[in-house]
């Protein structure tokens, strides 16, 4: 992605929406992963805010570092050697459009498989024209994100009296597991000053469609959440800890006592943001609905039982702000 020169080159992409600034959020719960009661932390911030920074996780830091230094790589490449890894299918490079359906941001990304089971030929070009240490420094962080995707899942299992402690976890475990990892660049905006003092959106409002997502990021700002009450807050960056947040199909798992966080990235002015996120999938035929376990006796099903495959492409079909879940709630809010 090319950073524009003039402001008045902000004019073709008019497309990408502006907000107003939001305050920095100074309450997101933060979890050590080895803490005695990082169980009922967890499933208390999930409850709360579908959301909670990850602190001594384990992951090595020069997994991380090497990684974003490999990104960094790709993404300052010349456009037309980035284009022949695109365009997205979804999987492999795209610039400013966001899926299908309309959505634009101030960004560029790599959508990568990561289900050995699956073949996608756009990540196959993004390792081939690339340096083999790139697979190398992808394939390790996953690796190791996986680890801690399990850890975290089992220990909400824990929380919430869930048995198996492996019902959540195998799903990611799964061979078949229909997980995906992107890199996501936010450029420098300059012209963010032409705005008037609003933000230019990087990445839209949405919730994530699966179970988990673990991000982390480099420190430059521009992460912010949706509390309960409907306020945009920021969330200082943190390039040594990992965000996770809760997906749709785990909100569906517990009934709703986890709720899925809608969140957006907007633009920096001067500087770039590089994220990458492990969105944690169950295998494409595997059915999502609450868990007996989690259901108190009496208790009804807020949701009609889906397969993933029904959800993932309904959700593909929808735009960002959608709300994905309404046609799956057996009771679907007035309000969407």
């Amino acid at each position: 992605m090319v950073v524009l020169s003039q402001p008045t080159a902000l004019g073709h992409c008019s497309l990408i929406k502006t907000c107003k600034p939001s305050g920095v959020f100074t309450g997101i719960p933060v979890i050590d992963l080895r803490e005695p009661e990082a169980k009922n932390l967890i499933v208390k911030a999930c409850e709360g805010y579908g959301f909670f920074k990850l602190v001594n996780h384990g992951v090595p830091m020069e997994l991380i570092t090497g990684l974003e230094a490999e990104a960094l790589r790709f993404f300052n490449l010349p456009q037309a050697e980035k284009d022949k890894a695109g365009p997205p299918d979804p999987f492999g490079y795209g610039s400013k459009a966001i899926g299908t359906n309309g959505d634009m941001g101030w960004i560029e990304y790599l959508l990568l498989n990561t289900n050995p089971q699956v073949t996608s030929l756009k990540t196959l070009t993004v390792f081939q024209e690339n340096p083999e240490n790139f697979r190398s420094a992808v394939n390790d962080y996953i690796l190791a994100v996986k680890r801690m995707s399990f850890e975290i899942l089992e220990l909400i299992a824990d929380g919430l009296k869930i048995e198996p402690r492996n019902a959540l976890s195998r799903l990611l475990r799964d061979e078949k597991s229909d997980s995906c990892f992107r890199l996501n660049h936010y450029p420098p905006c300059p012209e963010l000053q032409a705005l008037s003092g609003r933000n230019l959106i990087g990445f839209g409002e949405h919730t994530d469609p699966q179970i988990i997502s673990v991000l982390r990021s480099n420190n430059t700002s521009g992460l912010q959440i949706c509390l309960r009450d409907g306020t945009w807050v920021s969330v200082p960056p943190d390039q040594t800890s990992f965000f996770i947040n809760v997906g749709d199909s785990l909100q569906v798992m517990t009934n709703g006592r986890l709720r899925s966080v809608k969140h957006r990235v907007l633009a920096h002015s001067l500087k770039s943001r590089v994220s990458m996120i492990f969105f944690g999938g169950p295998p494409l035929s595997e059915k999502i609905a609450p868990l007996g376990s989690v259901m108190a006796e009496g208790e009804e099903s807020l949701y009609k039982e889906f397969t993933w495959w029904e959800y993932k492409t309904s959700a593909y079909k929808s735009r960002l702000a959608d709300n994905r879940l309404g046609m799956f709630e057996k009771t679907p809010n007035a309000s969407q």
